[in-house]
């Protein structure tokens, strides 16, 4: 238990280093005002932010994700691998549910993590040196909309967060695991890594695709109210009000940058924890075998009556 979850640690945070500029862009596009967008798509959007705002500004609001992330990948894992042992055999349906169960508990902190993320991405847009700063970090941005808005504020977009990350995880960990299989990732293939990237990055992909109208949805509810007025009552509101005012096309918002992110933060993810797992496991055999290697040893040098 203790390595699965040392391992999403170590995962998350190799995931979140490759992919926060992808993720800042995403949002970016997501709550774009559809009447005056300031970006034309994905590569514009990229060009623009470094443009303006310097390299730096694709990283804005990586310490909320940085901290929250590397504990949620951990948490996930071990989660998925107890859950696993739990349910008794390795099959496809239980990679499912195991990991169905992570994605749900996990949205305890994914949710105020993401608010905060999403809060600080959207700060200064457009701007090379911020004028001012309503936040100047994410724990200072999760303080003041607790103390402006409650509990509530922070947990705003819990419901579309548990949408989205119970069926994606449930298709994250059920994808890879069939993948691993299908390409036989054995500890002694020589192949390993790439093997270990293609299914990983594969992964991310299909989880992503499995959800991705509600995180759009999850992401318009959060970034709600910011610089102006709210506009939407809830989920439903929310989904009847984009598509009125933007159509079909509004669910689909950002996914380029989303799949563009997915495959290399998946990919970092999923070979880091499984070659850790891996290199840890070989060593607890090795232990086990020379601490079993010395009891024998012990036993042949004992007077028989002893």
């Amino acid at each position: 238990m203790a390595m699965d979850f040392l391992a999403g640690c170590l995962g998350g945070a190799a995931g979140v280093l490759v992919g926060h500029p992808f993720d800042t862009v995403k949002v970016r596009l997501q709550v774009q005002n559809v009447e005056k967008p300031l970006y034309r798509g994905t590569v514009h959007c990229f060009q623009s932010i470094i443009k303006q705002e310097s390299a730096s500004g694709l990283y804005k609001g990586i310490g909320s994700p940085m901290m929250g992330l590397t504990f949620i990948n951990a948490l996930v894992f071990g989660v998925q691998g107890n859950a696993l042992r739990a349910l008794g055999k390795d099959t496809p349906l239980n990679q499912f549910l195991a990991g169905s169960a992570a994605g749900a508990i996990q949205c305890v902190i994914c949710c105020p993590m993401e608010l905060a993320k999403t809060r600080m991405q959207l700060q200064g847009t457009g701007q090379y040196k911020l004028k001012s700063k309503n936040y100047k970090n994410s724990l200072d941005c999760l303080v003041k909309v607790y103390r402006k808005e409650g509990l509530k504020g922070i947990n705003r977009g819990m419901v579309s967060t548990f949408l989205r990350e119970t069926p994606s995880f449930g298709f994250y960990f059920l994808t890879y695991d069939c993948l691993t299989r299908y390409l036989g990732c054995e500890a002694e293939d020589s192949y390993i890594i790439p093997k270990l990237l293609l299914a990983g990055g594969m992964s991310g992909i299909v989880s992503w695709l499995s959800t991705y109208p509600v995180d759009v949805i999850k992401s318009r509810l959060q970034a709600d109210g910011v610089g102006g007025a709210r506009r939407y009552k809830g989920i439903l509101d929310c989904v009847r009000k984009s598509y009125h005012d933007e159509g079909w096309q509004v669910f689909t918002r950002g996914l380029t940058s989303t799949l563009l992110r997915a495959f290399p933060v998946n990919a970092a993810t999923f070979a880091t924890v499984t070659v850790f797992l891996m290199y840890m496991r070989s060593e607890d055999k090795q232990i086990r075998g020379d601490l079993s290697g010395c009891e024998a040893g012990a036993a042949i040098q004992q007077p028989s009556s002893f």
